[in-house]
């Protein structure tokens, strides 16, 4: 699929929310709600990441001064199965729901799918919403954190937190004007505690692709920020480019990596998860796109398309990346 060009897609609004440690972090002053336990006030993980979706959402909705009848479709994803923590929390809106699955790259996929229900389908406001939560996503993937099981080096921490947007036609300061719909790429790394380094070859690709598709190269760019390689993910996708011959320009960054202050906080070698790529996008990038201090920037989220079943088999892993570019587009 090439890239496809969006003319009239919209960010009317956005909301967010945190976790402990996130509130803790360089964000911690654009979060709309930040929590300060892992149960955010509720009886167990799962209804807490319900929590921060709901806390999200709310404030989505009302800086868009809108009721959730006013909602064409609700795009929603998350880690955990059945994408549980999204139908228990969309299952009181009483909206027409779609649900989408890309593991962490869940965030690009469900905003490129609510610009294509915009602009090709004519639906006026759409909601998109996803998030993750530590306990829930290393109690599926890994082990849950009760059990103390020592972490290794290479492993990322997953983000406790959700984004909303609400996308639609209508001008707004922020336009999304891009979105490449990525391939599943396997390199056959096997390592679950180094899914970092496993989803570069994904992201590696889609950025190419947007390059060819629009002439564009990292120079045209304020940023392009990947989801979550971690620390080695992320240097091994820089030798990549730079191999091939390209000036990063220092535009080059990782939502995971600037989701935390890793000289003091401990996340291993990084943020994960969707609501990793969702939060950073919809606190820190869109500041910088409404104040000015960036004009065009390009996420890429990156998911790692194992299951614990598949490790245990020895399989390799697949993975995927989708990029959506966003613009400012002035005063609304």
């Amino acid at each position: 699929m090439k890239t496809l060009h969006f003319a009239n897609v919209y960010v009317k609004a956005w909301g967010s929310a945190g976790g402990k440690l996130e509130s803790e972090g360089p964000i911690k002053e654009l979060l709309d709600r930040a929590f300060h336990d892992a149960y955010c006030g509720t009886s167990s993980f799962e209804r807490a990441e319900r929590e921060l979706i709901r806390s999200a959402v709310d404030s989505a909705l009302r800086k868009a001064k809108l009721e959730p009848n006013d909602l064409d479709v609700i795009i929603a994803g998350d880690l955990m199965n059945q994408l549980s923590a999204s139908h228990y929390f969309a299952k009181d809106l009483h909206r027409p729901f779609i649900g989408m699955y890309a593991a962490c790259a869940t965030s690009s996929l469900i905003l490129a799918q609510a610009a294509i229900l915009v602009e090709k389908m004519h639906q006026q406001r759409v909601l998109a919403f996803t998030s993750s939560h530590t306990a829930t996503a290393e109690r599926q993937y890994r082990f849950p954190n009760e059990y103390g099981i020592q972490k290794k080096a290479t492993t990322t921490s997953t983000a406790s937190g959700a984004g909303a947007a609400i996308i639609t036609a209508e001008p707004a300061q922020v336009r999304i004007t891009h979105a490449c719909i990525g391939e599943i790429v396997d390199w056959h790394f096997c390592d679950a505690n180094d899914m970092g380094r496993a989803m570069v070859p994904a992201a590696y690709k889609t950025i190419k692709q947007v390059f060819a598709d629009t002439g564009t190269d990292f120079s045209d760019y304020d940023g392009i920020y990947t989801g979550d390689l971690s620390a080695l993910g992320f240097s091994f996708l820089c030798d990549l480019f730079i191999q091939d011959g390209y000036d990063l320009h220092n535009h080059l960054n990782d939502c995971g990596l600037m989701l935390y202050d890793r000289d003091k906080q401990d996340v291993f070698c990084g943020g994960s998860g969707c609501g990793c790529s969702m939060l950073y996008t919809f606190t820190k990038l869109m500041d910088d796109l409404t104040n000015g201090k960036a004009n065009k920037i390009m996420v890429v989220a990156t998911g790692a398309l194992l299951s614990p079943v598949a490790v245990q088999q020895k399989e390799s892993i697949p993975c995927i990346a989708h990029a959506v570019i966003y613009e400012r587009a002035g005063e609304a």
